[in-house]
């Protein structure tokens, strides 16, 4: 799961796979800059996460990196900018072949992004994580099926 900044989307999408699928499976999120190596998930995702009954307080911001090609199956995009900005450090049509956008798991071809809720309030955090539920208890089908 990737974002900007890797404190309000991917870890509440992170903590949201996690919570649906076995814990044989391994699901980690990252930013693809580097403003919050290190610090905690905003406060608002940590919230609506708990509202949720998904702990995801002791996740720490890290950077997307070239090794995660590599360490991960496959990779989701909240969006279309950080898409490009993952894909940008491809290596070969393999590692291309991994990235997709978040939202075409649920709405294949769309491109439809998870806004960023970081200037919003609380309703907006609400709102992504309807969004990344959604979407994630079908990838969680998916890959138990």
């Amino acid at each position: 799961m990737i974002c900007l900044g890797n404190i309000c989307r991917s870890p509440l999408a992170e903590g949201v796979l996690r919570s649906k699928l076995p814990s044989h499976f391994i699901v980690d999120s990252a930013g693809t800059a580097n403003y919050h190596v290190g610090d905690s998930p905003d406060y608002r995702s940590v919230s609506v996460a708990k509202n949720h009954g998904i702990d995801i307080s002791f996740l720490r911001g890290r950077q997307f990196t070239v090794a995660d090609f590599d360490s991960f199956d496959v990779l989701y995009a909240m969006d279309s900018s950080n898409y490009q900005n993952i894909i940008s450090l491809a290596r070969n049509d393999e590692d291309l072949q991994k990235v997709s956008l978040l939202m075409n798991e649920e709405f294949p071809n769309e491109n439809r992004e998870v806004h960023d809720p970081y200037y919003g309030n609380e309703k907006d955090f609400e709102a992504v994580y309807q969004q990344i539920d959604s979407v994630c208890t079908l990838i969680a089908k998916k890959y138990q099926s």
